[in-house]
Order: structure tokens, then C-alpha cells, then sequence
């Protein structure tokens, strides 16, 4: 007997649909079924690639892109007789295909009015990235699962330490001053190019042995407590944004950072100082924008870093960076505790392995360029909901989401069909696909 081309739980939704449709069309109701297929993606993608290789290697992008389109019509076709079998009642002569060319024109069509109302753009914003897609992942292609990763605390050192104990009202201390970041990502310290405070935390200068350290006073005594200091003196404390634009010097890379202010900065863990890469998370992009500092990215697609980062860390995957780093830190005198933390980490849902966020050029839907978050929020306020209870659900995931990433780094999909100015990071100023006759079906 052929087995079935699905896995249990396709079989298991599509019966409890049936029943709904049955049970409607026995009780008077028009309720029929149109089948359908999502045929783009990865998965179909990774199957070829294992019978065929990688676009390029063997085939050109083309021919793998039939390869894909072979394949998913032979699933389609296993699937279809599996579900009549179970005796599933549908149109099953007339599926939805995403795949379908009549489908994929509509799809530019929809393109088109989402570039015709202005809500698409470019930019090289941080993003989720699987090292094993080598693309960029959306928030539904994102699972979580927990993680042991090197929890630090890095000591920066003052550019200008009388002027930073100035701040202070302290005319002396023992050793240099340096502000205390602590993060569990110590592979993105390549690319830190900010240290972020918050406005409204009073920080600490603490004497211990042979230096004198800036954190939040309210987690003075935790620190020390984790870093094993017994002997400290808090000299004397002020608000965050008294020390706003005081420079440190990075702990390894030759060059110094300047302290931000910044509302994502708490006080539920860490030091309450917030080591800031622009290019690994969204919270530093936005701030790192704001100040007008770098968007460093010195990591690959395969998540090595690149060439030019650092000697002992070119070529290196960033996860397996980790400890090098940390010993970077421990020789340099830097690193004033280290431990292991478990917590919940961003994976891919294919792979299951970890993802990173990169800054890559990507295109995305605007919630704000064009008013699409501020109209999406009228609307929802003017639909009848069922449950009542969904709008105070819905109403919150709209104010709070992200752009949203909308392109992808894969060979099998519907193309991005723009014309694109090789000067300037945006559209054609006059783009096919706003008059509705792109995109036509083939």
C-alpha cells in the first residue's frame, strides 16, 4: 500500500474541517470546500537541493525552480488521492495553488498596490537570520527553545576618566573607571558601537580593589554579589543622562564608544548599562539610528564573521566565537565574571537550530511611513469581533509590531518584481505593478 504524503496532523485538521463543512451543508448552508496548497518555501526548497544540489551547482536557478515546481505538483497529486480516500469532500478538480501562475499574478498585483500606496521600502534593518536557510525568517518561522549561553559582565574603560568622575563630583579614584555592560550574546561585541543608559536610573560609581565601576545602583548589590566582590564603596551616584556622550574605550577592537540614552534600558537584569549593536537586535537599531552611529554587520550569511573583524576571529562561526571571546576579555582584564545561563532563544522552525539577528538589505511593509499602523488600529476599532475578548489581542500585536520583512533569500517563490535604481536604495520612481497590468497571467 502507498503511504500517505503527509504527516498525521494534515490528515487530522483536514477531517475536523470536513466535519464542520459536512455538518453546514446537512443543516441548509452553502458551505462548499475549495482545497489548497501553500507550494513555495523552503521545505520543497531543502528536498530538492537533496536529490539535485544547490541552484548553480548542477542546474541553472531556472531549471531548479522547475525541479521545485515538479516536485510540489507530485505532492499535490499524492496528497489529493490520500484525502478523497479518507473521504474528504472537496473541489478537489479545482485547488488553490500558490504556485499556480493565475495566483502568482495576483500576488504582483498585490505588490503593486502596497508600492502604489507607499508602504513599501528598503532598508538593512536588523532582521531574524538562520545561518543554515542563509535567509532572513519571519516571526511565524520563529520558535523558541531553551539555550545555555556565557552570561558576561565586560568592564569599558573612560576615555576621559577625570571627566567622567567629574560627573560624579569625585575628584580621585583607585584604578581606571569603567562602565559595566552585561549581555549573553558575547559573540556581538564586534559590533557594538554604543553603551545605552537609561535617562532615569541613578548610576552608581563603585569602588572596588582596583578599580571603579558604573552601574545602576539599584543592581549594585547583585553584581557584586555574582562577580564575587565582598569589599566596595559606592562613592557617589547621579542620573543616566548625566553621563550621555562620555566615551569608553571598546575592550578589544581600537576605537571607543560613546554612552546613549535609551527607554529599552530596565532594571530587571544585568548592570543597567546595555551593550549596543545596531546590527544584532531591533532595540539597538532603532536607538543606534537615533544617535546616527554605525550600523555595524561583521557577520556573514553563513554566520562567520567576515574578514577584517578581528585576527582571532575571522572565518569563525559566531556561536562557536563565544569562548574565544570570552578569553579575549579575561586576558585583556575586561571581563569581570562569567557564567553559564540557560533562557529562551529564537530558533528556526526548520532547522532548530539557533538564529541570530543580522542587518541585511531587505524590503519591508512600513507600519508608519504611509499611516498603515494608525489606520490598521481605526479599523480594528470598527469590526465586529467574535470573541469580543480577539480586538484586546489584535489591538496590541498592531500598535507593537515591526516593519514587517517581506523578502526572502530563496531560489523557489514569487519573485519581487521591482525595477530598482541603481543609485539610490528605493523603487523606480514610476513602478510597473501601481497600474494593476503587471504581472500578468502566463
Amino acid at each position: 500500500m502507498r503511504m500517505a504524503a503527509f504527516i498525521l496532523v494534515t490528515p487530522v485538521n483536514k477531517i475536523l474541517k470536513d466535519i464542520i463543512v459536512k455538518s453546514k451543508g446537512l443543516t441548509g448552508y452553502d458551505s462548499p470546500y475549495v482545497p489548497g496548497w501553500d507550494c513555495h518555501g523552503l521545505p520543497i526548497e531543502l528536498k530538492v537541493e537533496q536529490e539535485y544540489g544547490k541552484p548553480g551547482e548542477k542546474f541553472t536557478a531556472a531549471e531548479f525552480r522547475a525541479k521545485c515546481r515538479e516536485y510540489a505538483a507530485e505532492q499535490i497529486d499524492g496528497q489529493r488521492k490520500d484525502f478523497i480516500r479518507l473521504g474528504v469532500l472537496g473541489d478537489w478538480s479545482r485547488p488553490y495553488l500558490t504556485m499556480d501562475f493565475k495566483t502568482e499574478a495576483n500576488i504582483i498585483r498585490a505588490l503593486g498596490k502596497i508600492i502604489g500606496n507607499g508602504h513599501l521600502h528598503k532598508g538593512a534593518k536588523p532582521v531574524h537570520w538562520c545561518v543554515d536557510c542563509r535567509s532572513a525568517l519571519a516571526e511565524a518561522e520563529v520558535e523558541y527553545y531553551d539555550k545555555t549561553s556565557p552570561s558576561i559582565d565586560v568592564a569599558f574603560h573612560a576615555v576621559d576618566k577625570a571627566a567622567v568622575l567629574a560627573k560624579f563630583g569625585v575628584a580621585d579614584v583607585t584604578g581606571p573607571v569603567s562602565l559595566v555592560i552585561w549581555t549573553t550574546t558575547p559573540w556581538t561585541l564586534p559590533a557594538n558601537r554604543a553603551i545605552s543608559l537609561s535617562p532615569e536610573f541613578d548610576y552608581a560609581l563603585v569602588q572596588v580593589a582596583d578599580q571603579a565601576l558604573i552601574l545602576a545602583k539599584d543592581l549594585v548589590e547583585s553584581v557584586m554579589k555574582r562577580a564575587g566582590i565582598a569589599d566596595y564603596t559606592i562613592l557617589a551616584a547621579v542620573k543616566g543622562d548625566e553621563l550621555e556622550l562620555m566615551r569608553f574605550k571598546h575592550p578589544f577592537l581600537d576605537f571607543d564608544v560613546p554612552a546613549i540614552l535609551g527607554d529599552h534600558v530596565t532594571l530587571d537584569a544585568g548592570t543597567g548599562a546595555v551593550h549596543t549593536a545596531g546590527g544584532h537586535g531591533p532595540d539597538d537599531y532603532t536607538i543606534s539610528q537615533k544617535y546616527g552611529l554605525e550600523i555595524a554587520n561583521p557577520v556573514g550569511p553563513d554566520g562567520s564573521y567576515l574578514p577584517g573583524t578581528y585576527p582571532a576571529l575571522d572565518g569563525i562561526n559566531v556561536f562557536k566565537a563565544n569562548d574565544i571571546i570570552v578569553e579575549m576579555l579575561r586576558e585583556s582584564g575586561a571581563l569581570l565574571h562569567v557564567e553559564k545561563m540557560q533562557h529562551s532563544y529564537p530558533c528556526c522552525w526548520r532547522h532548530k537550530s539557533p538564529i541570530i539577528f543580522r542587518a541585511t538589505p531587505q524590503w519591508f511593509v512600513s507600519m508608519d511611513q504611509k499611516g498603515l499602523r494608525a489606520q490598521s488600529l481605526k479599523e480594528i476599532k470598527g469590526v465586529q469581533w467574535i470573541p469580543t475578548g480577539a480586538r484586546r489581542v489584535s489591538n496590541p500585536m498592531v500598535a507593537n509590531r515591526p516593519d514587517w520583512c517581506i523578502s526572502r533569500q530563496r531560489t523557489w517563490g514569487v519573485p519581487m518584481s521591482l525595477f530598482v535604481h541603481k543609485e539610490t536604495p528605493g523603487t523606480a520612481p514610476e513602478h510597473p505593478g501601481t497600474d494593476g497590468r503587471s504581472g500578468e497571467a502566463r
